[in-house]
């Protein structure tokens, strides 16, 4: 489940490092290629919203592997594009599909025993933090080899495998009697008002992912412009992100021990301190291999323990727990990446900085300043520490 979940949430990534050969290759401005990642994550919150509550409804199994066949469907779509339109609303339709990645994140919380709830989740999302991250590497790699569109090809034909292991090995989940499609729906931004902890969990989420993808959308733009390098070499910088997936399995530990809140301010201060090294990477590689390792760790640890308690709350609902959180945490990734290609483009990296830090720093006052109601609600409810 781990693997899978990588392996799925990769597609929305492979775009990151080859921005500017596929800029080229379509004759695209730099802001309209950085609108690839921003509109897959806006199809990924959609897929959040509209498909992931049917985990709480239907078989999981057969609805992972269906959501596995067609994005590979979508990936072909995507690696044949002849130009700017279709590559966009196939990147659109790649981050819907791709949702089943979070579909097996509360599939895997089920099947846990309390006790180790925390850390499975931190297991499983191990591999989707090593999945987006490695995403990177894996595109710089195939691009050399081929081109751009080899890398969305080669993509289809891992969906289209991971379908048929997964059919083979996952088991059947139990279908439960809950509501019809629509008050499904409904019940998903319903669940931010009654839960103040799914609440505050989101906002540390949305402002964590901001800063996230503040840094990764111009990351290709400042190694390629600035440095020079390559697609392969720009791709070999996710190695240094996926140094920090250990966060997520200690993450998950803390969470079981009820050390939350501990964790939550240690991850959010290190997003704030990483933006330092990362100012100084446009003068240093060291520093910025620094600052990607330590952002990679704040907001990875972060991730994990918002997950951790938010699966707390209702076990009968963790699908839409899970929506909920993910489409605030997704909207969030979406505008990072919206506001660093704009900010690139008119201000540089040192502009995409003071972008990036403000998400950071905004996380942390959030920390600092939490209502006491909060701490209250989750000491009388037993969800452990916000």
């Amino acid at each position: 489940m781990a693997a899978a979940t990588g392996v799925a949430v990769a597609s929305n990534y492979y775009a990151q490092p080859l921005l500017p050969v596929i800029g080229r290759s379509l004759h695209l401005s730099a802001g309209t290629a950085g609108l690839i990642v921003t509109v897959a994550q806006v199809g990924y919150a959609l897929g959040l919203f509209f498909l992931l509550p049917l985990g709480d409804l239907l078989e999981r199994r057969g609805l992972i592997v269906a959501l596995s066949v067609a994005s590979a469907g979508a990936l072909v779509v995507l690696g044949l594009a002849p130009d700017a339109t279709v590559l966009l609303a196939a990147a659109f339709a790649v981050g819907t599909l791709t949702v089943l990645a979070q579909i097996l994140v509360p599939f895997a919380a089920s099947l846990a025993g309390e006790e180790e709830r925390g850390r499975v989740v931190g297991m499983v999302m191990s591999g989707l933090l090593l999945g987006i991250l490695l995403a990177r590497t894996v595109a710089g790699l195939l691009a050399g080899l081929g081109s751009w569109r080899l890398v969305y090809l080669v993509a289809a034909g891992a969906m289209v495998v991971q379908a048929g292991v997964l059919r083979w090995r996952l088991p059947r989940s139990q279908e439960t009697a809950g509501p019809r499609y629509p008050r499904l729906l409904a019940s998903v931004p319903a669940l931010l008002r009654q839960e103040p902890v799914l609440l505050l969990r989101s906002v540390y989420g949305l402002l964590s992912f901001g800063t996230f993808s503040v840094f990764w959308t111009s990351m290709a733009f400042l190694l390629s412009r600035h440095y020079g390098y390559s697609p392969t070499v720009i791709g070999l910088f996710g190695l240094a992100g996926a140094a920090g997936a250990g966060a997520a399995t200690l993450a998950g530990r803390f969470s079981d021990r009820g050390w939350s809140r501990r964790s939550t301010g240690i991850s959010a201060l290190l997003q704030v301190v990483s933006w330092g090294a990362l100012w100084a990477g446009a003068r240093s590689i060291g520093w910025l291999v620094v600052g990607i390792v330590v952002l990679d760790v704040g907001v990875q640890g972060l991730h994990i323990t918002n997950q951790g308690e938010i699966y707390r709350l209702r076990p009968e609902a963790r699908s839409r727990l899970t929506a909920a959180y993910m489409i605030v945490y997704f909207v969030g990734g979406a505008t990072g990446s919206a506001l660093s290609a704009w900010t690139s483009g008119q201000y540089g990296w040192d502009g995409v900085c003071l972008v990036g830090a403000g998400f950071a720093v905004a996380a942390l006052f959030v920390w600092l300043l939490a209502p006491a109601r909060i701490s209250t609600f989750v000491q009388t409810t037993g969800a452990g520490g916000s």
